[in-house]
């Protein structure tokens, strides 16, 4: 992986303002950060000695910068270790404006670098610019002494510094977390696609990213139409967060349709796929549920591998738990072993519910709980249509906006 990486864009994109010097205080390289900060150009700096292009500012008497950083260079050449200067009034000259300079306030850092010799081959100088901070919180010093910067005030300058680049650098993170769950989400939903549901206006399904996450999980349902008079569902929960469960979860989903559609039974399908699951990483503990339903014989068949049990729900509001086959996750047993199968009739007007455990889980609540939730809830919207009963459900278990994990969710209408 180490070589794969493009160090120079790397170090150009870094958003900490840095210089590379050689041990001789020759610039070698600077990022985009650095001359931004300083509205200096790389032609301005790369193959310049350092206080050339940044002298004292002449007009100003007790200017002592130069001396300063130099000082902290040296230290750093010599011992090999990084040297963190105090806070440094340190003015720049104005690009285009021969003899200006602006008054500017810095907290830098010198880093060597060793070479193969173990001796400093280069030296990195990074700085925060905190000249907001220093004439905001202390005002303009005067006659610019360094002495009007006091100790108390040059360690919330310090601070300031840090918490600033803190507060960037977390934000860099929170935007790649969340570009990352976009992609995420983006490819879960273009995966979740089910050709065969769009022959079935009686089934409705919900997807929901977990609330204040920043990473989709690997939930998936799926709906196929078999030869003859039956049709499968099917939900999968796939351990993990992100691209990769959201990858693993599309790779168990396909393999999952293509082995019902030959084999038909569910059990049997769930032991392919637990096979398969030995292959895949990531894989292991995925649950998923699957569920052939018989519209000729009015039967439902089922099989789960350690999910949470769907629920039949009757007209008249009463439920009954499809919990009598009920094996380990995918992956979990050391040896293959043959897979539970249940089957029981419904009549014309039931209701099939499967459901993730996002839908029912709460923290510190055990499952039985949030499974007679989940039934008293339904118990009150028997007669409701799919696609209302879906809205509903969501609404009155309080996860519209979703919950702490991810939920996918089918209604059937039998």
């Amino acid at each position: 992986m180490t070589s794969e990486i493009d160090y120079k864009a790397l170090f150009t994109a870094t958003p900490s303002p840095y210089l590379v010097l050689g041990p001789d205080l020759v610039v070698v390289d600077v990022n985009e950060a650095y001359l931004r900060v300083t509205g200096r150009s790389r032609q301005d700096l790369v193959g310049h000695y350092l206080f050339e292009v940044f002298p004292d500012n002449p007009a100003d008497p007790s200017a002592d910068g130069v001396r300063n950083l130099e000082a902290s260079l040296h230290r750093a050449l010599r011992s090999k270790d990084p040297d963190r200067m105090a806070v440094q009034k340190y003015d720049i000259s104005v690009p285009g404006r021969p003899g200006v300079f602006e008054e500017r306030w810095w907290s830098p850092v010198n880093t060597p670098v060793l070479g193969p010799d173990g001796q400093v081959a280069w030296i990195i100088h990074r700085v925060e610019d905190v000249t907001e901070f220093v004439l905001t919180h202390t005002g303009r010093p005067s006659g610019g002494g360094r002495e009007a910067l006091g100790g108390r005030k040059a360690m919330e300058a310090e601070l300031y510094a840090r918490a600033r680049e803190l507060l960037r650098l977390n934000e860099e993170l929170r935007q790649a977390h969340a570009r990352e769950r976009q992609v995420a989400v983006t490819l879960q939903e273009a995966m979740l696609h089910s050709p065969d549901l769009t022959r079935h206006p009686d089934i409705a399904v919900r997807y929901l990213p977990a609330a204040g996450s920043l990473n989709v999980c690997g939930d998936w349902y799926d709906v196929v139409d078999l030869p003859g008079d039956g049709f499968a569902v099917a939900v999968g929960d796939v351990v993990g967060h992100g691209l990769e469960a959201a990858a693993v979860m599309g790779m168990l989903r396909s393999a999952l349709s293509a082995v019902v559609r030959a084999l038909r039974e569910p059990a049997r399908s769930l032991e392919v796929l637990g096979l398969y699951s030995r292959s895949v990483d990531g894989a292991l503990a995925t649950t998923a549920l699957q569920a052939v339903i018989d519209s000729r014989d009015r039967r439902i068949t089922y099989s789960s591998a350690g999910h949470p049990p769907p629920v039949l729900l009757h007209p008249d509001g009463t439920c009954d738990l499809l919990d009598q086959a009920t094996d380990p996750p995918l992956g979990a047993r050391p040896q293959h072993a043959a897979r539970l199968q249940a089957s029981l009739s419904y009549r014309t007007g039931d209701t099939l519910v499967l459901y993730t455990d996002g839908l029912i889980e709460r923290r510190g609540e055990d499952i039985d709980a949030g499974l007679h939730r989940l039934t008293d809830t339904l118990a009150g919207y028997g007669r409701y249509g799919t696609e209302r009963l879906a809205d509903a459900l969501l609404a009155r278990l309080g996860v519209v906006s979703g919950a702490r994990d991810d939920i996918a969710l089918i209604i059937v209408r039998l």
